[in-house]
């Protein structure tokens, strides 16, 4: 183990650099023995999920933001578009909290409260997909690295160092301008969001497979199975790749977070559902930049159902790398 390490090439730049050695650092999650009291590593990991008080906050605030995104429309109070109190609304005027609008309304008269309830199905929708594309494409990516790496040979290593060299070049440049690049490049609307946030964290999840299929390669089963004449290639597809998930599934949660961070990002730029009338958080957020003297509530409430959600996936994501790290039991 310590001697492929030190065999691999250093990523480009410092960044890069830094970014490589934390993933490959995760990716050592899947080396992880059973526990000693002979249970699996999942059951144990469970076990220790379900005592965690990280993973139930984290939880609690996922479920509730979940199951608001599915019924938020159909318990809003009033459409979120629907301009009702327009009336109300003047010059430096706008109407806070009342018994008929509970967040008051915005410059345009629409009822806030509604639209962070229809907003939620929104950036759920733009984080889950972002996520999903993102795992896809990095699992493909990092699984035949991992597995040209494996099975050896000078083209296997070719393969594996091509694809890396790459992932190590995307590495290197934040998460955030790289989305914003590929958003700008693309026509702006909801699924150029989802599009330009997922090819941001392929080169993550690529990596972190990658290293932990380097990392259960050298697992004893793998010799044994070696030992009684099995092929590396059904080795690698049928043992190696499905063992390795573990921390890509766990990064996943983390990655949410990420995702819907960077999606209000770039929706508050302006490169995200060019109809502004559809209620997303970061277009609520840019919104209220210019009643932030006159209301500067109407920024206080997308920017803190953000930072609710986000705070939730993360709690989730880092009770679930304790659980399954062995080092970090209590």
């Amino acid at each position: 183990m310590a001697m492929e390490s030190a065999n691999r090439p250093s990523p480009p730049g410092p960044l890069g650099q830094r970014k490589a050695e934390k993933i490959d650092r995760l990716a050592e999650l899947a080396a992880t023995p059973p526990d000693e009291r002979g249970g699996s590593v999942v059951q144990e990991s469970f076990r220790r999920l379900r005592r965690s008080p990280m993973a139930i906050v984290g939880g609690a605030i996922i479920a509730v933001f979940v199951i608001l995104a599915i019924i938020g429309p159909y318990i809003a109070p009033y459409h979120p578009i629907a301009t009702i109190a327009i009336d109300q609304v003047r010059p430096g005027v706008i109407p806070g909290p009342s018994a008929e609008h509970w967040f008051g309304v915005d410059q345009l008269g629409r009822d806030v409260y509604s639209r962070i309830l229809v907003g939620a199905r929104h950036s759920l929708l733009v984080g889950v997909v972002a996520t999903l594309i993102g795992f896809t494409a990095g699992a493909i990516i990092g699984g035949v690295a991992g597995a040209a790496y494996g099975l050896g040979g000078r083209v296997g290593r070719a393969i594996d160092s091509v694809l890396m060299r790459f992932m190590d070049m995307l590495l290197a440049l934040p998460t955030l301008l790289l989305a914003a690049s590929m958003a700008a490049i693309l026509r702006p609307s909801l699924q150029a969001v989802m599009i330009a946030v997922g090819v941001a964290v392929v080169p993550i999840f690529a990596r972190l497979l990658r290293g932990s299929m380097i990392a259960q390669a050298q697992r004893d089963y793998v010799l044994a199975a070696q030992a009684l004449g099995v092929r590396r290639r059904k080795i690698v597809m049928a043992h190696v790749f499905p063992n390795s998930l573990a921390p890509v599934i766990v990064q996943a949660t983390l990655t949410l977070a990420v995702a819907i961070i960077d999606a209000a990002a770039l929706s508050f730029l302006g490169l995200g559902n060019p109809d502004t009338a559809v209620p997303e958080w970061g277009v609520m957020l840019a919104q209220a930049q210019g009643q932030i003297f006159t209301r500067p509530t109407l920024a206080v409430y997308p920017a803190v159902a953000i930072i609710i959600v986000a705070l939730g996936f993360t709690l989730l994501g880092e009770a679930m790398r304790e659980a399954l790290d062995p080092k970090l039991r209590r």
